[in-house]
């Protein structure tokens, strides 16, 4: 088995009095797909959250226990935010290009990281756009808005921008629930190629989704995680009553 990449102890989320996680302690593997499932409202998209400190921005959140990614506390004192942010990237539910050009979506991280050389950034572009599966489609316009691109393309570029200030993990917060099944399809595709380079640890609705695509699942149900094994386990074997039920549809 991978390397532990995040390791989350005793972790406990109030937002003002409601307990929203409930002591979590889960270990996520490098260079693995790690999919969490459950029904909506179980804590997933929250916890998703916690790994790059979205939360933080919601007031009256209060976090106890420990997340370490790669063994180091990403809430003690000395991570600023912006380092934890490059770090760990995030793509969201409905695609959020910036209102600028395709090549300005990609080099808008690297720029704020300090990149200035315009042959570095020319590199980043087409690195990060042939990650995300999407080179061959806008190379020679690149400079049109990424307003103009399709909703399966815009999510590809979000996934380039994430990919540009080279992170170590990338979060998929229902990344392809907004999307037709051809660009899900591309999506899942390229997430399999990525598992190579990153953590990814992706929060889906759609449990064959998570069959096809992730090596581990994490079954969540009321703040608390049921249940973490192998993706293959977890759909053909669960050890847990209830994620028997949720897998085989009885609820959820």
């Amino acid at each position: 088995m991978n390397s532990t990449m995040i390791n989350i102890k005793n972790l406990n989320l109030y937002y003002e009095s409601f307990h929203a996680l409930k002591n979590v302690n889960l270990e996520i593997p490098k260079n693995t797909v790690t999919a969490f499932i459950g029904p909506s409202g179980c804590g997933k998209s929250t916890l998703l959250r916690t790994l790059n400190r979205m939360n933080d921005m919601i007031s009256g959140t209060r976090i106890e226990g420990k997340v370490e990614i790669d063994g180091q506390d990403i809430y003690g004192e000395n991570l600023p935010i912006e380092t934890l942010r490059k770090r760990v990237g995030m793509v969201f539910q409905q695609p959020n290009p910036f209102p600028k050009t395709i090549y300005d979506n990609i080099a808008y991280g690297p720029r704020l990281h300090g990149t200035t050389d315009k042959k570095v950034l020319d590199e980043i572009v087409e690195q990060s756009l042939r990650r995300s599966a999407l080179w061959d489609e806008v190379k020679d316009y690149l400079k049109r808005s990424a307003m103009s691109l399709s909703g399966g393309q815009q999510q590809r570029l979000c996934i380039a921008r994430a990919l540009a200030v080279q992170p170590e993990v990338l979060l998929m917060d229902e990344a392809t629930s907004a999307l037709d099944p051809i660009s899900t399809l591309k999506i899942e595709e390229l997430v399999q190629e990525l598992r190579d380079h990153y953590t990814i640890v992706m929060v889906t609705h759609n449990m064959h989704q998570a069959a096809r695509v992730s090596g581990k699942t994490v079954f969540f149900l009321n703040g608390e995680v049921v249940e973490a094994a192998e993706t293959n386990e977890i759909f053909s074997n669960p050890q847990d009553p209830r994620t028997e039920d949720y897998v085989s549809g009885r609820f959820g």
